[in-house]
């Protein structure tokens, strides 16, 4: 049997044999953090060493590194620490963690690329005096499109505003400096590195005000109160190693994604590849089927034994139209019909070979379908 071929690494990626290999080392030891005796020590330099490790991904300071239990905490802590008596301004196609946690937030467009208006935010920022938190993340998790934060950053900054980043989907994956693109927070996540889930982290940049989700203990700066998880952290910091080490190897990473839509679109050239004009992640593909269903194509494909996602996997198992496809101006019969394949670090030729020869054997029994309900032979090709 032809082994399950794994391509949803932007919802979660495998972790890496030195990751586990770190946990289990961390998860063999006894010591909380915060204790002062030598295992408590030893604990605490085991953090401290992770948060060096994590805080080198983004090229910030050890400690502008805040641990949480991971992308979404770390959003709603932002937004809870810096947009207190500010207005907030938030892109269209943000996560959910970042959309849900800012409630009546105005809306940045963006343009059919999937990249936000630099244009709309400017006015937007003109036209009300009051103090501003924008939210802009780095690279889209569903068409892997990557936004200009920089140049937000210096529009915000030019109206008094402060900017929140979620790079979750961008770490490990393309070359980040956090004082270069300007933001006065940055949230992280290990799962999506080929870490353990459950941990991810806040990089405090800016000079901003403590206002913890959680309180009872001063730990992680007062920022997030509760004993640290040490091995998860332990497992973040070597990830996180791993991943600055590999970033080199994204280059080739984006040839193989190319070549796998230029595939794709041979076998299906009615498919549409979403964000295919702007600056995406090397990894990640967004592509529509027109007249299959998203839900139709990830079922037929994992039965096919290979695992892809329609948009975001953090909506409880549901799949739903994408609010990103939708704001990206695509047409709402074509948004259903869209799924996101994303490769990673174990991705071989033979798993693309797997997935192509799938999805042609989707396309031309959905094709077969029609023409039987149809009475007449399926359009040709």
């Amino acid at each position: 049997m032809t082994r399950p071929v794994y391509l949803d690494y932007n919802a979660t990626a495998p972790l890496k044999p030195a990751v586990i290999e770190a946990m289990t080392s961390a998860l063999a030891e006894c010591g909380n953090a915060s204790s002062v005796h030598r295992f408590g020590r030893l604990a605490r330099r085991s953090i401290e060493t992770a948060r060096e490790e994590v805080a080198a991904l983004v090229n910030a300071a050890p400690h502008q590194v805040v641990f949480t239990s991971g992308g979404t905490e770390a959003n709603n802590l932002a937004l809870a620490a810096l947009g207190r008596g500010r207005r907030l301004v938030v892109s269209a196609v943000e996560h959910d963690s970042v959309l849900k946690a800012a409630a009546g937030a105005e809306i940045v467009p963006v343009d059919s690329r999937g990249e936000v208006d630099l244009s709309a935010l400017k006015a937007m920022l003109e036209r009300d005096a009051r103090p501003a938190l924008v939210a802009v993340m780095l690279a889209n998790n569903e068409t892997g499109a990557i936004q200009p934060v920089a140049q937000v950053a210096s529009l915000s900054r030019a109206h008094g505003a402060l900017v929140h980043c979620d790079a979750v989907q961008a770490a490990g994956k393309m070359d980040i400096d956090v004082a270069r693109l300007g933001a006065d927070t940055l949230a992280l996540s290990a799962h999506k590195l080929g870490g353990p889930q459950g941990i991810g982290a806040l990089v405090v940049a800016g000079s901003v005000d403590v206002r913890p989700l959680f309180v009872g203990g001063g730990q992680e700066r007062g920022w997030r109160a509760g004993t640290e998880n040490t091995a998860a952290i332990r497992g973040f910091g070597v990830a996180a190693r791993l991943a600055r080490e590999d970033l080199p190897a994204m280059q080739d990473l984006a040839r193989v994604r190319d070549e796998m839509e230029a595939r794709l679109l041979r076998a299906a050239s009615e498919a549409v590849v979403f964000a295919s004009g702007s600056s995406r992640l090397p990894n990640t593909s967004c592509i529509a089927l027109p007249g299959i269903a998203a839900e139709t194509q990830v079922m037929a494909l994992d039965l096919a034994g290979v695992a892809v996602s329609a948009g975001s996997a953090c909506s409880s198992g549901k799949v739903a139209p994408s609010h990103v496809l939708r704001a990206m101006g695509v047409a709402p019969e074509l948004t259903k019909t869209a799924i996101r394949i994303s490769l990673g670090w174990r991705t071989t030729a033979d798993d693309i070979d797997h997935l192509v020869d799938a999805w042609a054997v989707l396309r031309a029994r959905s094709r077969s379908l029609f023409a039987d309900r149809a009475g007449s032979p399926a359009p040709a090709a």
